[in-house]
């Protein structure tokens, strides 16, 4: 395939989550070049992986950056990522930052450290514990009234405050992850990916930095390490938004990638008004 030079953006889904929680992302784009991957592993692509060490970031990663290059893009490519798309994202960003002109992310990153193991935050990330045990599965897959409970008290409890009270797309994730097996391969992710710390160089792509000013997952205060693992970083409050940033705010998303075409082409992308 020849290679190819135009702008492509590529958006990686968190958990519980799908390429479809960039719609209203790829509606205002326009006609810019898209790329949704199913992560495998996840939704429909549950079994696409045969092991936790099929799991990790970096091997979601070389995943991606492996259909970038069955598409011929070499460069220009801007990454967007949340929740677990972001940590993806940054372990494309560390493997190949020639590839990448920009990139839009949300946390978690290395930063972090340790503050999300704290006893006094238990409460709030008692779920990746709990993904870790076999009882997780066993209480959930291939229970749609159970995956439709838990996904929907996960989605209620990461909200913002101006956040509608499920995802638009909430009976399409529900389908994706009550297949057999669906809900049980996504837990991998938890078993591969521990903590957040890691001693890793500065990522030297531009990025900007969405942290959701409402997002009970992670406090505004645990940006307070990002010039020591982004060389070039914009950091962008988002008010009123919860986890779920594509979702919530896809209007922040999209000005973030606008921001970032002048580097992948030279030009800027026309304005499109948000969608309503």
């Amino acid at each position: 395939m020849p290679l190819d030079d135009s702008p492509v953006v590529v958006l990686l889904h968190g958990w519980p989550g799908l390429p479809s929680d960039y719609d209203a992302v790829v509606d205002q784009l326009g006609g810019i070049r898209v790329i949704r991957p199913d992560l495998a592993g996840f939704g429909t692509a549950h079994r696409d992986l045969a092991s936790d060490a099929e799991a990790t970031a970096e091997a979601h990663a070389a995943r991606i950056l492996a259909e970038l290059d069955r598409q011929g893009i070499r460069g220009n490519a801007i990454i967007v990522g949340y929740d677990i798309g972001s940590r993806i994202a940054q372990a494309a960003l560390r493997a190949e930052p020639t590839r990448f002109a920009g990139a839009v992310l949300t946390p978690a990153y290395p930063g972090i450290g340790d503050r999300a193991a704290s006893p006094a935050l238990a409460s709030i990330f008692w779920y990746q514990h709990f993904h870790r045990e076999p009882v997780a599965a066993a209480l959930i897959d291939d229970d749609e009234d159970a995956v439709r409970t838990y996904l929907g008290y996960i989605f209620t409890s990461w909200r913002g405050d101006d956040a509608p009270t499920e995802p638009p797309h909430l009976d399409e994730i529900v389908a994706a992850y009550a297949r057999p097996g669906a809900f049980a391969a996504s837990l991998r992710w938890y078993r591969a990916n521990r903590g957040y710390a890691a001693d890793a160089e500065p990522i030297a792509t531009p990025t900007a930095m969405l942290w959701p000013g409402g997002d009970p997952l992670f406090p505004v205060d645990w940006s307070d390490n990002l010039s020591q693992h982004f060389a070039d970083v914009r950091h962008e409050i988002v008010e009123g938004c919860g986890h779920v940033v594509p979702v919530e705010r896809p209007d922040a998303v999209v000005a973030a990638i606008r921001g970032h075409l002048g580097n992948a082409t030279g030009v800027s992308a026309p304005s499109r008004p948000p969608r309503a």
